[in-house]
């Protein structure tokens, strides 16, 4: 086997192993990567058709990487919804969800009882993850479950939930504590400090709530909304 044959199987095995990622980031990438070595393979042994096809490819993965990367840590489509701890739909979520939430919660259990608050996080119309929490007493909110579907893992819906969207600090707590040990540097990376064997983070003293018009009184906080001392503007 000659070199060049070697760099034209490395290529295809790349493209082939990219259609087996589940994050979209990672597929986009590895993609790219897959398609610019077989672009070189096809213009060394002279397959124009094939040269095309896979610059094709390259400029489609530049085009959709682009647009994740500016988006990564975008909140503008995701929405907050909560529901009941002992919801049909969310225990449907945990049920099919369960092996993947033991590989970061062993002792997990579906079906075990729920007590305290849980919110489903939505992208348009699909649920990419959900956290449960309870009330643990001096402002404290003490995450019990925080998990995101690993189609969107590179993204950061955590960051809407805890953060930009101020869901919690309306609902009158000071700080929100994940479960010991978490698994990763998921929580470092939207902006919680290690505190011992967790991450918490602090809210800031919002301003006064005047004119305040929310749809959060039903338990939903869309990205659109904006807080300002005067009530909420949406562009």
């Amino acid at each position: 086997m000659s070199l060049l044959d070697l760099v034209g199987w490395v290529g295809s095995a790349i493209l082939v192993w990219s259609l087996l990622q589940t994050r979209i980031l990672r597929l986009r990438l590895i993609n790219l990567i897959g398609s610019l070595i077989l672009v070189a393979f096809n213009v060394g042994v002279g397959v124009w058709p094939m040269v095309g096809l896979n610059t094709v490819l390259v400029g489609i993965n530049l085009f959709y990487l682009r647009r994740l990367l500016q988006s990564r840590h975008s909140t503008a489509s995701y929405a907050v919804v909560e529901v009941a701890p002992d919801d049909a739909y969310l225990d449907y979520l945990l049920l099919r969800h369960s092996d993947d939430i033991r590989t970061f919660v062993a002792d997990f259990s579906p079906t075990a009882a729920r007590s305290g608050e849980a919110y489903l996080i939505l992208r348009e119309e699909e649920t990419v993850g959900y956290v449960l929490l309870h009330d643990a007493g001096e402002g404290v909110a003490q995450i019990d479950l925080d998990y995101v579907t690993p189609r969107y893992r590179d993204f950061t819906p955590g960051e809407f939930v805890f953060r930009t969207s101020h869901l919690l600090a309306d609902k009158g707590y000071r700080r929100v504590v994940s479960a010991p040990c978490p698994v990763g540097t998921y929580y470092a990376g939207i902006g919680f400090e290690r505190v011992g064997e967790t991450y918490q983070l602090a809210f800031p003293r919002r301003p006064e709530r005047a004119g305040w018009r929310r749809e959060r009184r039903r338990g939903i906080v869309h990205s659109r909304d904006r807080y300002t001392p005067e009530g909420i503007c949406r562009p």
